[in-house]
Formats: structure tokens, C-alpha cells, sequence
């Protein structure tokens, strides 16, 4: 009997990524983007923003520090930000601003420090691969 549990654990831990990513983008983005949204005061718009690129928008946690936005892309779209980086539009506590996204700079040092402040919780012994892709957005100056 206790294999049986073990091995139906091991096969929906096989399966998680694949059933969070369905959850989240049929369940938890809807209701996040809504309070973002609606509530533009609210304790979630301290935290997350709307991330609008390439015709997919997505509620995403940021840090806005000047004339720049870092986000942490756990999935596989930090793609969308490889190369050349893309055109990005923001709502962020109920204002919304236009700038270009790209991957941060192949630096480990500055990448740790930016999330030392976007996520300051984060453990320190996550496996590698388990690690975000950090992406940073210069806001457009108009």
C-alpha cells in the first residue's frame, strides 16, 4: 500500500509543472490580473504588475527602481525576452507605462544582487535550475 502512495506522488510531481503552469493560467492569472485591475491600491498591486508582450499579459511580481522594472521569469516565456529583448507595456499601481524588455546581462553578481531585492525571500538552496531568469525593462523617457 505504501508503494502505491509513493508512486502515485511521484508521478503528479512529474506531472507539476505541467498542472501549475494549466492552474495558474486558467485559475490564479485571471483572478491576479482582475485585482490588479480593479484594485489598483490594493496590497496585490504592491506587489505584482500587469505584463503585457507580444499579445499575452500576464500578473507578475516587479521592482521598479528608477527608470528600470526587474521581473523573475520562472517559466519558459523569458524566451520572449532572448536576442534583441521586445517592446513591453506595464500597468503598475494603477499607471501604465511602455518600455523594451530584455535578459539582464550574463553577470551572476549583479543578477543576485537585483533579486536579493525582487525576492528576498527566496532560499539560498534551491538547485540552479530551479533559479529564475531575471529580465530587466528600461521605461521609455516620454
Amino acid at each position: 500500500m505504501r508503494l502505491k502512495w509513493i508512486l502515485v506522488i511521484l508521478c503528479l510531481l512529474a506531472l507539476s509543472p505541467s498542472l501549475v503552469g494549466l492552474v495558474f493560467s486558467l485559475i490564479v492569472n485571471p483572478i491576479v490580473s482582475a485585482e490588479l485591475r480593479n484594485n489598483p491600491n490594493g496590497e496585490e498591486a504592491r506587489e505584482a504588475m500587469l505584463l503585457t508582450f507580444e499579445d499575452r499579459t500576464l500578473p507578475v511580481n516587479y521592482l521598479k527602481e528608477g527608470n528600470k522594472v526587474y521581473i523573475g521569469v520562472d517559466g519558459r516565456w523569458w524566451r520572449a525576452f532572448a536576442g534583441k529583448g521586445i517592446p513591453v507595456s506595464m500597468l503598475i499601481i494603477g499607471e501604465t507605462y511602455k518600455g523594451f524588455g530584455e535578459l539582464a546581462p550574463d553577470d551572476p553578481i549583479y543578477i543576485k544582487n537585483v533579486f536579493s531585492r525582487l525576492r528576498p525571500t527566496t532560499p539560498d538552496w534551491l538547485p540552479s535550475w530551479l533559479h529564475a531568469q531575471l529580465v530587466v525593462i528600461n521605461l521609455d523617457s516620454t
